[in-house]
């Protein structure tokens, strides 16, 4: 758990919010805590809230390209118009960050029961992290909060990871401790923990995942090495452009994170979902998979010199949260991709294992590939172009190599034939 700031405690003013800001351990993305108390005129606390959270945005760059940006709370953490609310406005809770960004939520309740009700998001996208955004300035969505109910008096907690998706952007929850309508002034000492964190029976496992096992001074040595991750389901997704489908895509794929150790993922269809976009030059495939593992295809049209189109993998960006229990976010992707390339109007197909790189430290491995995101007819796959690994001249190279492996020694043999006429030649002429 994160600790607290070692930051001088702001005054208690009426009307005012206590903001800490706790930091986590290095990674790709730091970890941030927000700790806020917002108190009423007579300086009683209302509100009491502590949570974690990051933003996952999808934007257009110049280029007609998209990118992802991962926001996430910072030192510069203010707090300015949160409020305890009074009969014609609900209370809020509102915090600031960053290049001009912002998050806020407001709360309603019944006789028994609170819950979150709105929350708005505003994004600047002339912060340096969204480059090359071809909209420049602040962006707002507004969703309904999905919390259920909790009883008054109660605090809420729920370490478990949520999500929320909005247009372009996602939005993740955990380690989430929260009161609305604090009476006196009190935090309650009654907890509601969420079903999402009743249901998880063992919090330290992660599935589909390979890690070395862990051993103490006091525990022996294992004597059987970790069971190797077997081989990804094959998931077959779809996008639809009204009652049509205009994207298809079947496959199984798995990550290879390269970190400290070495770490497999697979991704599970059963619990993907799928979202995306097509166009006539540029379409994508984003599989979310259970809010932990977000992957974008993007792929695009190009002209040949015979004036024909192909399609082709373009980009890939992937979104790992928590991919280890305790690890930081990680946000990783390649724009500069020309790979599963086909002519338009086919699909492409490869059965045989493929790996995409995305990183030095990231890759995708694929099986069993199947592919269409142009041209979709009557909802199937249009005639398949398979990779070579699938070909039936797959075969001939071995063969190739055997028959040049079979001239170079009749040509040496040859030479040494030659040479060796030289040599008594030479020897008769003395």
């Amino acid at each position: 758990m994160a600790t607290r700031s070692p930051w001088p405690r702001p005054l208690s003013l009426p009307c005012c919010c206590l903001l800490l800001l706790a930091l986590g351990g290095p990674g790709f993305f730091q970890s941030h805590a927000v700790e806020v108390d917002v108190k009423d005129l007579s300086n009683n606390t209302c509100i009491h809230a502590k949570w974690m959270m990051s933003f996952l945005i999808k934007y257009e760059t110049n280029s007609s390209e998209y990118k992802n940006a991962t926001l996430m709370p910072s030192t510069n953490v203010t707090h300015d118009g949160s409020t305890c609310g009074n009969n014609t406005h609900a209370p809020l809770l509102a915090i600031q960050f960053g290049a001009g960004h912002s998050w806020s939520i407001n709360f309603t309740k019944t006789n028994e029961t609170y819950q979150g009700n709105i929350i708005s998001f505003t994004y600047n996208t002339n912060d340096a992290v969204f480059k090359d955004a071809k909209t420049k300035g602040p962006i707002t969505v507004v969703v309904k909060d999905n919390m259920h109910p909790v009883q008054l008096n109660t605090v809420y907690k729920c370490h478990h990871r949520d999500s929320i998706e909005v247009a372009n952007v996602s939005l993740f929850f955990w380690d989430v401790t929260l009161q609305a309508f604090v009476q006196n002034g009190t935090v309650s000492k009654n907890d509601s923990v969420c079903e999402a964190d009743k249901s998880t029976v063992a919090p330290t496992t992660v599935a589909n995942l390979t890690t070395a096992p862990i051993t103490t001074a006091s525990s022996p040595l294992p004597t059987t090495t970790s069971k190797p991750v077997e081989k990804p389901l094959i998931g077959n997704y779809s996008i639809k452009d009204g009652d049509k489908i205009c994207l298809l895509a079947t496959m199984g794929l798995q990550l290879n994170v390269s970190q400290e150790k070495p770490v497999l993922i697979n991704i599970n269809p059963k619990t993907t979902n799928v979202s995306g976009s097509c166009g006539n030059t540029s379409a994508t495939l984003r599989l979310n998979d259970s809010n932990r593992r977000l992957i974008d295809f993007t792929f695009a049209v190009k002209n040949t010199s015979t004036n024909t189109q192909r399609f082709y993998l373009k980009e890939v960006n992937i979104t790992l949260i928590s991919f280890i229990n305790g690890s930081e976010p990680l946000n990783a992707g390649n724009s500069n991709l020309s790979i599963w390339d086909t002519f338009l109007g086919s699909s492409y197909m490869c059965q045989k294992e493929q790996t995409v790189l995305v990183t030095e430290d990231l890759q995708i491995h694929t099986f069993d590939l199947r592919i269409q995101p142009f041209k979709v007819q009557n909802n199937r796959y249009s005639k398949a172009e398979e990779c070579f690994a699938d070909s039936d001249l797959n075969f001939l190279i071995p063969i190739a190599v055997g028959v040049a492996l079979g001239f170079l020694i009749i040509l040496v043999f040859i030479s040494y034939v030659i040479g060796r006429r030289k040599s008594r030649t030479g020897y008769q002429s003395v």
